[in-house]
């Protein structure tokens, strides 16, 4: 669904987790897996429109969990990943 949604965008592991970003402009998505949800995480989160739901220590990521009984919302998903590809992304 992230390729796409954003033709080109590059790929990482870090930290076990993949890494989702635009190519010298950061890393704008990252994905954590738990044994019962995984966390969507949108670095510059409080940019999107929906803002995603659930907060974060850090004032601009947003999360979003996606547990396996849920129905994923792909048009709302291609969104919010759309708007965090255009946004200046996170050094790492």
């Amino acid at each position: 669904m992230i390729g796409n949604a954003v033709p080109g965008v590059h790929k990482a592991v870090k930290w076990n987790s993949p890494l989702y970003g635009i190519k010298d402009d950061g890393w704008f998505l990252s994905l954590h897996c738990f044994n019962t949800y995984i966390k969507v995480a949108f670095f510059r989160g409080t940019s999107l429109d929906p803002v995603p739901p659930v907060d974060s220590k850090n004032q601009e990521t947003g999360y979003v969990h996606i547990r396996e009984a849920d129905t994923l919302d792909e048009a709302l998903t291609t969104s919010r990943v759309k708007q965090a590809s255009r946004l200046s992304g996170e050094r790492m």
